[in-house]
Parts: structure tokens; sequence; C-alpha cells
């Protein structure tokens, strides 16, 4: 009743997710998918989405809702309602995929993206490094930081998302941090991670 899905924004190995709106306000929703290979892999997908439930950060994607009832899908493990940050990425921007609208040198309306300048770089650089500071000051690592996993709002700020490999960790103090998964897409593995060192 007070969810209505619109369309597909994206999909990924552990769901999809809608455009929608909550009470009236445009949101996003993820739907973890239950996977019938790895049903513990999506578990814990969908409970490390929740690692940023109660954070609010202007450079992390808030977590509004969730919820583990399901009735419309058997096929969904949860739902996740998430704020509704657009549909461009940075990977949109480094490759020049998408279809965001730009005003092109000649004043005409165009489909594409300009070349990133220095100073939008520098500019998306300290948003990420801002949102990345707040999740390990909250003891959280991501482990899946990508192009594709950074966000960027029609205001040209960036915000960090999908925490479905994400890992609260217990205590700040311990001298090794124990990662009880290893996450995320190979592509973009730290190299550490790759050589097993934690």
């Amino acid at each position: 009743e007070q969810l209505c899905l619109y369309h597909p924004l994206g999909s990924g190995g552990f769901g999809s997710v809608y455009k929608a709106t909550y009470y009236g306000t445009t949101v996003a929703v993820k739907q973890v998918k239950k996977c019938s290979k790895n049903r513990l892999a999506s578990r814990q997908s969908f409970w490390a989405e929740l690692n940023v439930a109660r954070l609010s950060h202007n450079n992390v994607v808030r977590v509004i809702a969730a919820s583990a009832c399901c009735p419309a899908s058997q096929d969904s493990l949860g739902t996740i309602i998430m704020e509704y940050v657009g549909n461009s990425t940075l990977h949109h921007v480094i490759y020049g995929t998408g279809s965001m609208i730009t005003k092109r040198k000649d004043n005409e309306l165009g489909y594409g993206y300009e070349p990133l300048s220095i100073t939008q770089s520098l500019s998306y650089s300290c948003d990420i490094v801002a949102g990345l500071l707040f999740l390990h000051s909250q003891l959280i690592v991501h482990l899946d930081l990508k192009p594709a996993n950074i966000f960027i709002t029609e205001q040209n700020v960036c915000k960090i998302g999908d925490f479905g490999s994400s890992q609260k960790l217990e205590n700040a103090t311990s001298s090794s941090p124990q990662l009880c998964q290893q996450g995320g897409t190979y592509t973009h593995r730290a190299p550490e991670l790759l050589k097993g060192e934690r």
C-alpha cells in the first residue's frame, strides 16, 4: 500500500533495484533474491546491506527501511528501501555509458558525457574519501568499492552504495581485524586481499 514499484534501475548477482515511491517519496528498492545455488551468500548479502541502516552521511546511500517479509515474491529474500540518488554512477562517467543528458558546447542538448575535468575529479575523489572515512569510523568495510557502486546525484555529489559485500568489524583495537569473507568484484579487489593478506 505505502510502497509502489515503478521500473527496474538495474540488477546484480544478489538482486534487482527498482525506482519506487514509499509514502509519497521517490526511493530505490532493492529486492534481494533467494539464490538457489548459494542461499547462505544471499542471506549474508541481505544482512550486509543493513550494516549502514542506522547511519547518515552525505556521501553514503541512506537505508530508509528493510523487511524480510516479501509476500509479493517467493523468489525474494528481503526488501531494502533506500534513498533514491538517481541512476548515474561513476562507471557511467568514466566509460561514457548511460543516458545522462548534457548540454554540448554548441548549446544543443545531447546524450553523452564531457570528459571529466580535474576540478570534478577532485570533487568526486573528496566525496568518496569522505564517505569511506565515515564508514571506517563506524567500523564498516565496503569490500566492493568500484565505479559502478559510486552513485552521482543530480547535485553532482558522489554517494557510496551497494553494501551487499560489506562487513562490520567487531572492534577497532584488534591488531588484525578479521574479515570472514572475501566479497566483492574480483577485478576490483584490493591487491592485499588477492594475496591472502588482511
